[in-house]
């Protein structure tokens, strides 16, 4: 069977979140029937720095101040006062537990500048694991991974096993958020989802002043199977998750992805049968200002 393909621009706006909406139902929390999209609308770029919302930067703020160190036994916090990151080897595992106070958490992972390689999970009572990303990164160190696991209900933990060799060890971070409404909640609000039946893909292409992306998948409460895919290049992956999640409206997936350099594309693949789409919403994170800007129009060396 054909995919349905279809290209569209990020739109680069300043956010405008009204607290009065926070008592009003969420309508991604609510489910209802997909229906097929109208035809795609191009639309135009503008180079508007976009504000990251308060509760947006302290999920993220792992990634942007935590100072990457192995953990030891006695060694639980950095010299920044922020959760050290735990040293997972090659081929090994590492868990993650907390109690049911926690209702997400941010996971955040990277290397020294070797590939990437891991599997995490989200456990929910023995053998359970309601979530399973993949994730492969050509470069750890450019490009980390840093994502938002919901954890509704109790006896939850995340677990982190490195898929790759022995000689490609890598760092992970996980912070606990105990409050009832996250980044997640936020971005739904004020951002317009794309409909992608099953077995279509839905192509984004980023302007060079887009530093790094928010992407958010849900369902109506189906699961949900997807595959994301960086591309810098015709046919150059450099970053590629593929996620399942067995319910995806309580659990939906909300990635941060670094895009450096010029001539990013995000594609995303509804890996599933057409009884089952999904709704993807893409936003830029971080806009850098025209002087920040690599100035090599994407081209690198390896």
């Amino acid at each position: 069977m054909l995919s349905r393909r279809s290209t569209t621009h990020l739109k680069a706006t300043r956010p405008n979140v009204n607290q009065q909406q926070k008592a009003t139902p969420l309508p991604f929390k609510t489910k209802q029937k997909i229906v097929a999209p109208a035809p795609p609308i191009l639309e135009t770029i503008t180079e508007t720095p976009t504000k990251t919302t308060p509760k947006i930067k302290q999920q993220i703020k792992v990634k942007e101040q935590t100072k990457v160190k192995e953990q030891t036994q006695t060694d639980t916090l950095s010299k920044n006062k922020n959760l050290a990151a735990v040293k997972v080897h090659g081929t090994s595992l590492r868990t993650c537990s907390f109690d049911k106070s926690v209702n997400r958490a941010h996971v955040f992972m990277k290397t020294d500048g070797r590939p990437l390689h891991a599997r995490v999970e989200l456990w929910s009572g023995p053998e359970n694991a309601p979530q399973i990303i993949n994730v492969d990164v050509e470069d750890g160190s450019t490009r980390p991974f840093s994502c938002i696991v919901e954890t509704p209900g109790e006896g939850n933990a995340i677990a982190i096993r490195n898929t790759g060799k022995m000689t490609t060890p890598l760092y992970a971070c996980v912070n606990a958020d105990v409050e009832e409404e996250g980044p997640i909640e936020d971005f739904a609000r004020r951002t317009k989802g794309r409909i992608v039946q099953g077995g279509a893909s839905y192509s984004v292409p980023c302007p060079p002043s887009v530093g790094s992306l928010q992407l958010m998948l849900h369902t109506d409460g189906r699961p949900l199977s997807a595959r994301i895919e960086l591309l810098q290049g015709p046919n150059n992956v450099k970053q590629r998750m593929e996620v399942y999640t067995e319910e995806g409206l309580q659990r939906p997936f909300f990635v941060v992805v670094d895009t450096p350099g010029g001539g990013n594309l995000i594609r995303i693949e509804n890996t599933a049968t057409v009884e089952y789409p999904l709704m993807a919403r893409v936003e830029p994170f971080l806009v850098r200002e025209e002087s920040e800007w690599d100035g090599d129009a994407g081209i690198r060396w390896s």
